[in-house]
């Protein structure tokens, strides 16, 4: 697979299906090489990315991520396999542990032991037992990694990771963990928009759910945020850290940066300032690979 640099990222489940299928082909049209669709609870991200990966011609479709406490490991090779044969290669499987309040207080899994969980999961992914037409080459599985035992799980094990609420010198960090070899496709949230005031209110808007989730609060401590930075959602630091926002040129520069940092992809987060649960056509049009 050759994945480009420049992809899209976004919960799409405010939007019909037909217009998720719209906003795929003018992705493809404007030229990025992935579009991530994540899961939570709304639509099922292999019943999803099969519709899209049906109706596009080019565009990689990618899960960023696919819950494992929601699917036993066989289920989960056997829809990557599934998609990536159906649609010529054209399919990633990011998988990872998702959050607590999600696996536990949600599914009522048990969620105490996940890196352990993740391990044994992967062991069993590969060894599972597929007698469908194959794929010409396995899809790559990503893992989300923050912190350094599900890095080199990701790394050693899989064919990378996905980072998600990272800065530039986290993916420099993570680059220098892993070496050379191993994928790392980082999200980086956008927004077009020049007035500080409405930015970081966007910004925080958006910041709020993961500034409450304990793996992200400790990823960014550590690469240097303190607990005053996660108070109140989010100091100017770390809202301006977290989130480009500016004209389009400026917001290109921290995308180069995660390219520079060792990113060898990096997904945008198109978000809006009138905080609607909708991808921001502007930024996807301004953005476009070039």
């Amino acid at each position: 697979m050759e994945l480009g640099k420049i992809g899209l990222w976004f919960f799409l489940d405010a939007m019909p299906a037909n217009e998720t299928l719209a906003f795929a082909r003018n992705g493809e049209k404007l030229g990025y090489s992935a579009l991530w669709i994540p899961e939570a609870v709304g639509r099922h991200p292999f019943a999803h990315a099969g519709y899209l990966l049906a109706q596009t011609e080019r565009l990689i479709l990618a899960t960023g991520i696919a819950n494992i406490y929601a699917r036993d490991p066989i289920t989960m090779a056997a829809g990557a396999r599934s998609l990536a044969e159906q649609s010529g290669g054209r399919f990633i499987l990011g998988i990872g542990v998702s959050h607590k309040h999600l696996v536990t207080g949600l599914r009522g899994h048990d969620y105490s032991k996940p890196f352990s969980y993740m391990a044994e999961y992967l062991a069993k992914m590969k060894a599972s037992m597929y007698k469908a037409a194959p794929p010409k080459e396995e899809p790559p599985t990503l893992l989300a990694a923050l912190h350094p035992k599900m890095l080199a799980l990701a790394a050693g094990e899989a064919s990378g990771t996905h980072t998600y609420f990272t800065t530039p010198d986290h993916t420099a960090k993570f680059r220098a963990a892993i070496g050379a070899k191993p994928w790392i496709c980082a999200a980086q949230a956008v927004i077009l928009e020049t007035d500080a005031a409405k930015a970081r209110a966007a910004a925080r808007n958006y910041m709020q759910i993961y500034l409450r989730a304990p793996n992200y609060m400790r990823s960014v401590k550590n690469v240097g945020f303190t607990d005053a930075d996660l108070a109140d959602n989010g100091s100017d630091r770390l809202v301006d850290a977290i989130v480009a926002w500016g004209t389009a040129d400026k917001i290109r520069e921290r995308i180069d940066a995660h390219l520079k940092a060792g990113a060898n992809h990096v997904c945008i987060i198109p978000v809006r300032t009138d905080n609607k649960p909708l991808p921001d056509p502007k930024a996807v049009e301004a953005l476009a690979p070039r």
